[in-house]
């Protein structure tokens, strides 16, 4: 059995994990996952103490995008029903922003579906983040829009931007079975094209995709090349509509490891727990807690997440801080706000998520013939399917923030 602990501690004495104790990681038994847990913990209190960052996304284009990714609800061809609109308005975009930093998010995450922006669309993008710096001076922004082409990303920076976001997703060699329309190099490329320009490089992963240990290894390794800050882990929500619905390839245990592997990798990275955490990790999510530093709260770009009010109880139970927030009880803050507007705080909270066979139908697979899906791979017990987001930015209904 791999010793992690003393793996622990020659990364703390600045040695990380090689390739094949990665790979030993990921390949761990259940009952060797809570010792990795464990020492991945340890790194991350040593770089990160007991703070969790907070994330909010603002989805400025939703929908109709021309590539043709597998695993996204937006893609060329989906027939999943999400939310299709075109560019907000800067004020709205503002305005949906300030609803998760109310929340205690530090930053917030502006994205735009589309293969890459046009130059007047970084224009549109650079005057929402300079409104929105001017109103919340302390606030980082990451922009996620794409391809860029040559000088985008420095307008983007003279703008205000803090950070970029662009996703590796997976390995190089498993890249072509999830995206046709354009390449892993084209994604390379935008990150070095951030980087150069002096912003901060955020680019993770997708896991669940039909990727092998040995190509998720290769992915994790390719995103420690990049030198980026952060890396984002999202786990698959297998939508209705698209190539890889039904996919169900992940246990909580399965994402426990993936995430441990990646801090013992990365030790100093910030490492969010993102899209589909509520699915795949579902009860072991406050555990992951000890191994990421990160999150996103409320909801994501077209389906709904965990409840915020439960996210901020999860924070606190857990005896972490809201980074920014320290000194805030923002669980009583938000309790307060949702009161002053009317909101049952008894349905506030709850999952976002419904099984498949559940009362009422299937539970959110769209499908009202459905009496349940035969588990695939390592899928143990209920499946749960994505909920589409019918709230927040892009309708009249208050955002899960």
């Amino acid at each position: 059995m791999t010793d992690f602990s003393a793996l622990a501690d020659r990364a703390l004495a600045g040695q990380p994990a090689t390739r094949d104790e990665a790979l030993a990681m990921l390949t761990a038994t259940d009952a060797q996952t809570f010792a990795l847990v464990d020492a991945a913990s340890r790194l991350r209190r040593h770089y990160f103490g007991n703070t969790v960052k907070v994330n909010y996304l603002v989805n400025l284009k939703s929908g109709l995008c021309p590539e043709d990714c597998t695993y996204c609800s937006q893609r060329l061809g989906s027939e999943a029903d999400v939310l299709k609109y075109t560019w907000i308005k800067a004020d709205e975009a503002v305005k949906q922003a300030g609803y998760g930093i109310a929340g205690g998010a530090s930053r917030v995450c502006m994205v735009a579906s589309g293969k890459g922006p046009t130059d007047r669309d970084v224009e549109r993008v650079a005057a929402m983040v300079e409104d929105l710096k001017e109103e919340h001076p302390q606030v980082e922004v990451c922009a996620c829009l794409g391809i860029l082409k040559d000088g985008q990303a420095d307008r983007l920076k003279t703008a205000g931007v803090d950070a970029y976001n662009h996703n590796l997703n997976t390995s190089e060699d498993h890249y072509a079975d999830i995206c046709t329309t354009h390449t892993f190099q084209d994604r390379l490329d935008t990150v070095a094209k951030a980087q150069n320009a002096g912003l901060s490089a955020c680019s993770g992963l997708i896991v669940g995709m039909g990727e092998t240990d040995e190509q998720l290894v290769d992915a994790i390794f390719s995103l420690k090349e990049l030198e980026g800050d952060s890396i984002p882990v999202n786990f698959l929500m297998p939508f209705e509509g698209t190539p890889l619905a039904g996919t169900w390839e992940l246990t909580p245990m399965r994402c426990l490891r993936i995430l441990a592997t990646v801090r013992m990798v990365a030790p100093e990275k910030e490492l969010r727990m993102a899209g589909g955490r509520e699915m795949h990790l579902r009860t072991l999510q406050p555990l992951a807690l000890h191994v990421v530093n990160s999150l996103f709260l409320g909801d994501y770009l077209t389906s709904t997440g965990q409840s915020a009010l439960d996210d901020l109880k999860m924070i606190r139970d857990g005896g972490f801080l809201v980074l920014g927030a320290e000194d805030r009880d923002l669980v009583s803050e938000h309790e307060d706000y949702l009161r002053a507007h009317g909101v049952d705080l008894a349905q506030e909270s709850g999952t976002a998520l419904a099984p498949c066979g559940a009362s009422g139908g299937c539970g959110g697979c769209s499908s009202s013939a459905c009496g349940g899906h035969e588990p695939t791979k390592a899928q143990e017990g209920p499946i749960f399917s994505p909920q589409i987001r019918r709230r927040g930015v892009g309708t009249d209904t208050a955002p899960n923030f």
